[in-house]
């Protein structure tokens, strides 16, 4: 698959990542591992139906144990630190430090074969970050860090560098199918299950709506945005992608004052104009322009 072809399949992630807590918001009081095991469970089972009915078949989970830790440690290790960060810090600085994954993409990047970080992308990703500090602290209230929430901070920057490293080195794996995310789903939503029955009481969402709002994550902010993920990742632009990530706080938040769940603000809206003028730092300035053929030189 082309570079440029791939790098827009991994922005459709980030685009149905912008309904994460929209939809997250619409299931009421379910645990966060039950919403977490009953999502990738119908992410799983939805990408092992398109398995079977493509070429390789079901055979693209039969990959080497090396594989299967990248993809559930990747998956089960994000969703696994970033809801003990929740539990052990407020829900504003847990969040902002998890969004140094965006800004770790890019940093990392550079360290891929063939890897070279320009400028742009850094100062895109900072400006994102600033941008993502905006949003989340004008829907909070504010930040206040504090000493005794250590763990959940560490929690928080553990799940940011697990998601980054994750995302990465997927370019390693380039020749596992995107196929075999079925399977990592599907092995999360069991891990997920057993932290569950160990952490927490069981709800389930009640009403139809909120179980169309379960089975709408899994088909997509926590299905078919895993699936475009591991493409845009094994062959898009890896430090483009980083930087876009930050679109989805910034949608996130549209989204979130649209439906009336967040109050649009100066923060807000200010916010929005750094993840935007990040954005186009990092992906239309600092770009070399084709030399125009100089005529030879007489004797040449």
């Amino acid at each position: 698959m082309a570079s440029s072809r791939a790098t827009i399949v991994g922005l459709v992630a980030i685009l149905l990542w912008s309904t994460l807590a929209l939809l997250t918001a619409s299931t009421g009081a379910t645990p966060p591992f039950l919403l977490t095991a009953l999502t990738f469970a119908i992410a799983g089972s939805a990408g092992l139906a398109v398995a079977a009915n493509r070429p390789a078949g079901l055979a693209a989970l039969r990959q080497p144990p090396l594989v299967w830790l990248h993809g559930v440690g990747g998956l089960f290790g994000f969703h696994f630190f970033y809801f003990t960060a929740l539990k052990l810090a407020p829900p504003a600085e847990a969040s902002l430090v998890a969004y140094l994954w965006p800004l770790l993409i890019v940093l990392f990047s550079a360290m891929l074969p063939g890897g070279r970080l320009a400028g742009r992308h850094i100062l895109g990703a900072a400006l994102g970050l600033a941008g993502t500090a905006l949003l989340v602290g004008g829907r909070s209230g504010g930040f206040g860090f504090e000493t005794e929430h250590l763990a959940g901070y560490a929690s928080a920057a553990a799940c940011a560098v697990a998601w980054a490293a994750y995302s990465v080195t997927g370019r390693l794996f380039s020749k596992v199918p995107t196929e075999a995310v079925a399977g990592f789903c599907l092995a999360t939503a069991a891990l997920a299950a057993a932290c569950h029955l160990a952490l927490e009481p069981t709800v389930w969402p009640a009403g139809v709506g909120e179980w169309l709002a379960v089975l709408g994550l899994g088909l997509g902010p926590v299905g078919l945005a895993f699936f475009a993920w591991d493409v845009g990742m094994k062959h898009g632009d890896v430090a483009t992608l980083g930087v876009a990530a930050y679109a989805a706080p910034l949608v996130s938040t549209l989204l979130l004052v649209a439906f009336g769940y967040a109050q649009a603000s100066l923060l807000l809206a200010g916010g929005c104009a750094l993840i935007v003028g990040g954005a186009l730092v990092a992906t239309l300035f600092g770009r070399r322009r084709p030399r125009t053929a100089e005529p030879a030189s007489p004797g040449a």
